[in-house]
């Protein structure tokens, strides 16, 4: 399908665009009282995503408020985990729970690679939103890095400090492989869908990469990224962007641009011109506006987006985002304001 806007898809690919696009992580969600509502008819989180029609409402939501770039489906990132058999429920306050977490090895071996139509809720849920956004602005896909939907696994949730997980990366690194392996080629597989459902690009949100040394880092975490960016690939889908996100893992930027993927997400920790030296300009570059300035007065809002454009410059492949998610106290109409002052400051 032709799209209207491409500017987030031709910045992904590093050509020239007449602004810098823009989206936010999180930008379907708690903050927006449309979405609320809805989330309140489904009843419950699970209810909401795996209900295609609720997830394509929801997803579009955004763009009716503010001219986004990119939609990006409404879904989580441990839907994979749910569909191996490990029953993905939510506590309120407290976030996701599994009713089988893996809390012995020998669980490993037991547990499936789904395929795709395992999951065919969010498939049916990205063909409906890309046939329902009819070429307005691409949809993004996205999923869970192993290393990630590992730690929700063994800990049963988040956590501060990852002691269960890391605990078994040295205790038992070759069960701990077996898993990453497993949860790597079901993301492939699990990615391939998406795209073939209509996806435009695809994210792997690595949330936990910066809990790792950069050692171990390039050991659990990189190194089943880049089985993910491979696999697209090798099935034929290597012109489909793929975007990294490793939160907190500044350090491994140039191994991270260096997988074959088209962007990296960038946190707030780092400036995006230390990050573009340490890529090479070998890929795009997303972010990394720190999500908390949101919570601050307009003129402030203004400049930190113009601080964040500075940085990058003025050559091609940026992709305007926030360094993490959006919180849910967080006030629409401060969305407003960034997404116009992107706008504004980065006419060329």
């Amino acid at each position: 399908m032709e799209l209207k806007n491409d500017l987030y898809l031709r910045a992904l690919r590093r050509e020239a665009t007449e602004r810098t696009p823009v989206w936010l992580m999180r930008q379907a969600g708690r903050y927006l009282p449309e979405y609320r509502k809805v989330r309140a008819k489904a009843g419950d989180f699970m209810t909401l995503a795996g209900t295609p029609e609720m997830a394509c409402e929801v997803t579009i939501q955004p763009l009716e408020r503010f001219p986004l770039d990119a939609a990006i489906i409404f879904s989580d990132i441990l839907t994979i985990p749910d569909a191996m058999g490990l029953g993905l429920h939510f506590v309120q306050g407290e976030g996701p729970r599994f009713a089988e977490p893996i809390t012995d090895v020998a669980q490993i071996g037991q547990l499936p690679i789904p395929d795709a139509e395992d999951l065919q809720y969010v498939m049916d849920a990205i063909s409906l939103t890309v046939k329902t956004l009819n070429g307005r602005v691409p949809l993004i896909g996205f999923a869970g890095s192993p290393w990630t939907l590992f730690t929700y696994m063994i800990e049963n949730g988040g956590s501060k400090t990852f002691a269960k997980s890391k605990a078994m990366l040295y205790k038992n690194p070759e069960a701990a492989h077996q898993l990453l392996d497993k949860l790597a080629q079901s993301t492939v597989k699990y990615l391939i869908g998406q795209i073939q459902s209509g996806a435009s690009a695809v994210q792997v949100f690595d949330s936990w990469g910066g809990a790792l040394s950069p050692a171990d880092f390039k050991t659990f975490s990189l190194r089943y990224m880049q089985q993910i960016v491979d696999g697209i690939k090798d099935a034929g889908y290597g012109d489909t962007p793929v975007v990294l996100f490793s939160k907190g893992a500044n350090q491994s930027l140039t191994a991270l641009s260096e997988t074959g993927c088209h962007g990296l997400g960038v946190d707030w920790t780092i400036n995006l011109d230390d990050a573009l030296k340490l890529t090479g300009g070998q890929v795009a570059l997303q972010g990394n506006l720190d999500p908390a300035t949101l919570y601050a007065p307009d003129d402030h809002i203004d400049q930190a987006v113009k601080q964040v454009l500075d940085s990058y410059g003025n050559q091609p492949g940026h992709i305007f985002n926030l360094g993490h998610g959006m919180q849910p106290d967080m006030e629409p109409e401060k969305v407003a304001l960034l997404v116009d002052a992107v706008k504004r400051h980065s006419q060329r």
